[in-house]
């Protein structure tokens, strides 16, 4: 009888190897069904039924539930601590997309200018940003701190500022509940700020993993 094989975690867990095969399709294919959810919701005029101001709570819903996840399916929080940093920060390309859609729709007047201006533009370049990191030779966590924050501070500004006009009903806003802007909050934004989030834990998890190993030597 063949015995399991163990992979241990940056924190060291360890967790048998079938379990690690498993979550490496099951993201993808989560979060796959997770954008055609929200598309086929958003032909089928779901979105058309509720009020501006509930893309907000969705798209923070969608931030939230993926880091209690990981921080409560302990296979799950396993195998994203084994991944390389890379695997949190190539997704953040999508940004250049969401940059180029804000800076078409605004020049079309279909959103508001403000929102336009700080969401474009920091989308753009925290988009660009992936680039150079991806080819960079240094293998430390410096470069991954830093483009994690500057995205995750883009992210704020983008959202608050969206926030503050859908809240205010701002008529400019109703074009980021059609597609295919309405990706961008409950998909795009969703993923990427949890993304930020779970790559801050585990950077702070290496870190410390780092200073221990230090000490001991």
């Amino acid at each position: 009888m063949a015995s399991n094989v163990y992979i241990q975690d940056s924190e060291g867990a360890a967790v048998p190897s079938g379990e690690f095969e498993y979550w490496h399709w099951r993201v993808f294919v989560v979060l796959a069904l997770w954008a055609a959810g929200v598309a086929a919701a958003t032909l089928a005029g779901v979105f058309e039924t509720l009020p501006m101001q509930a893309v907000a709570p969705l798209a923070a819903l969608g931030i939230i539930a993926p880091v209690v996840l990981y921080k409560t399916v302990p296979s799950l929080g396993a195998f994203l601590r084994s991944r390389s940093l890379d695997y949190f920060t190539t997704f953040h390309l999508w940004r250049i997309g969401a940059a180029g859609l804000f800076f078409w729709y605004g020049s079309q007047n279909l959103l508001p200018e403000t929102f336009v201006r700080h969401a474009a533009w920091g989308d753009l370049l925290a988009g660009l940003l992936v680039l150079p990191l991806l080819f960079s030779a240094s293998k430390g966590l410096r470069k991954y701190v830093l483009f994690h924050t500057v995205g995750f501070l883009d992210f704020i500004l983008a959202v608050g500022t969206g926030l503050y006009f859908t809240i205010i009903g701002d008529p400019a806003m109703s074009s980021i509940a059609t597609l295919p802007l309405i990706l961008i909050p409950l998909f795009g934004v969703s993923v990427s700020g949890a993304s930020h989030i779970i790559a801050f834990d585990i950077m702070r998890g290496r870190s410390q993993g780092d200073a221990a190993y230090e000490q001991a030597a």
